[in-house]
């Protein structure tokens, strides 16, 4: 199966084919391609994992084709948490700082350009790194930065605006929309007043139809250039920095697992010891290799799942625990990688045509990314009772996003936490027991094991697709 996975580049376009991923360049992308070859800052980013990997299996005066790594699971910026687009913002300043030093430079500055291998963040864009005109003291892209990298953080950070907002449209957030949120003393503050009110002010004053606007601005003074062209990336690497997203952020499910009343300690070492128990290879085969963690909060069992040797997706649709996944995640050097995903709003797909950025479901589902266990623990309660979602149909979807085993924890309406998430209307739920639950289950699964964790509500299965 073949299928178009980008083509706003004239110098080339990727292709994925059977879960491989091609680039092919066009005769106007092979400077570019050759300019990011002979780079010595590109090799060092590759040996270090945060530049893709690339072999060129074809080449002639048209153009030629090249082979990247996959990245088992593709993420795009409107699903991380701030963290992890504070950290690609870094390595992309990083790079052209590096790319400086020999003369070459990126055309572009965008998320996009950017994904995650676990906690990794990996630039992909071969085709962005130039040779630059050693007399321009300019990098072009400095807008596109301050528009999809500053403030966006600038929005969350300062004003709760989630990323998803901001990033959902392709370049970004305008300074002139960032400027309404803004009071009038607020315009006038240092880390505004440079990325905001003063462009929004100088863009009114300008004719639009200027076409001086747009002429590069040469300096005869080549080394006056490159420190010209330096400072500028230091200043945006600051400006960046301002907006690091800070490590004690909170929100109201944050200190869930701390504080949570739903299992006394020894409940919680029975589910951890069964949780445990089916990471290992007694499962009929192979341990999980690919795990998705549904509502993995601050991913304490998908630290688990990483540690017995799988590579996880953790999805949760809050902001904070996403953000404490990837900072331990990183810490740790762990194959996770947390993305902000609500599973009963699931990513759409976005982009020309909704086909640039795949959903979250059919990437999901996709070769490159199957995951062969799903775990969905202490979540279906939440989907059940707030979402309103139909038991069958969680089923359904669990099995869908598998290729073998769920391991997923039924919540008996009895439950404490099930009665404090119904609010009151108990009788829609009434029928929802283990029972039922089992009943349901066995239309796409068969039980391997069971425990009901002792003195509760709560049952733990691992079940296996029929």
């Amino acid at each position: 199966m073949t299928r178009g996975a980008s083509f706003r580049d004239p110098g080339g376009r990727v292709v994925i084919r059977d879960g491989r991923v091609f680039r092919e360049v066009a005769s106007p992308g092979v400077a570019c391609l050759d300019a990011a070859l002979n780079s010595p800052a590109v090799r060092a980013e590759i040996e270090r994992g945060r530049f893709v990997r690339t072999e060129v299996i074809a080449r002639d005066a048209s153009g030629a084709t090249l082979e990247h790594e996959a990245i088992a699971f593709p993420s795009f910026p409107y699903e991380w948490p701030p963290e992890m687009l504070y950290e690609a913002g870094a390595l992309s300043i990083e790079l052209a700082l590096s790319l400086a030093e020999e003369g070459r430079g990126l055309k572009d500055a965008t998320p996009f350009n950017v994904l995650y291998r676990g906690a990794t963040p990996v630039f992909v864009d071969v085709l962005s790194v130039e040779q630059r005109d050693p007399s321009d003291p300019l990098w072009l892209a400095r807008a596109q930065f301050i528009r999809t990298f500053v403030l966006p953080l600038a929005a969350e950070c300062d004003f709760g605006i989630p990323l998803a907002q901001s990033l959902m449209q392709r370049d970004g957030m305008e300074p002139e929309a960032f400027y309404r949120l803004l009071s009038p003393p607020a315009r006038l503050r240092a880390k505004y007043l440079p990325l905001v009110s003063m462009p929004v002010w100088l863009g009114a004053r300008k004719n639009p139809d200027d076409a001086s606007i747009y002429r590069p601005h040469k300096i005869d003074d080549v080394e006056k250039s490159a420190y010209i062209f330096r400072r500028g990336l230091l200043a945006l690497r600051k400006a960046l920095d301002r907006f690091a997203p800070s490590s004690r952020r909170a929100s109201r499910w944050s200190e869930y697992m701390a504080a949570d009343c739903s299992y006394t300690p020894e409940q919680f070492a029975e589910k951890e010891a069964f949780v445990a128990e089916a990471f290992r290879q007694d499962l009929g085969g192979a341990s999980p290799r690919r795990v998705l963690d549904v509502g993995a909060n601050t991913g304490h069992f998908s630290r688990m799942a990483a540690r017995a040797g799988a590579s996880v997706v953790a999805i949760d649709g809050d902001s904070a625990v996403a953000g404490e996944i990837w900072r331990q995640a990183a810490a740790e050097k762990l194959d996770i990688l947390p993305l902000m995903v609500n599973l009963a709003q699931p990513t759409p797909p976005t982009g020309w045509r909704n086909l640039e950025c795949p959903s979250f479901l059919d990437r999901a589902s996709s070769a490159i990314a199957g995951f062969d266990m799903v775990l969905m623990l202490a979540v279906v309660h939440h989907m059940l009772a707030t979402e309103r979602i139909p038991l069958p149909e969680i089923i359904d979807l669990a099995a869908d996003l598998t290729t073998q085993f769920a391991l997923i924890e039924f919540v008996d309406c009895e439950d404490p936490m099930f009665r404090r998430l119904s609010r009151g209307r108990d009788e829609l739920y009434s029928s929802l027991h283990a029972d039922l639950f089992e009943r349901c289950a066995a239309a796409r699964f068969d039980i391997v094991r069971q425990r009901a964790i002792t003195g509760s509500k709560r049952t733990l299965y691992v079940l296996r697709k029929k």
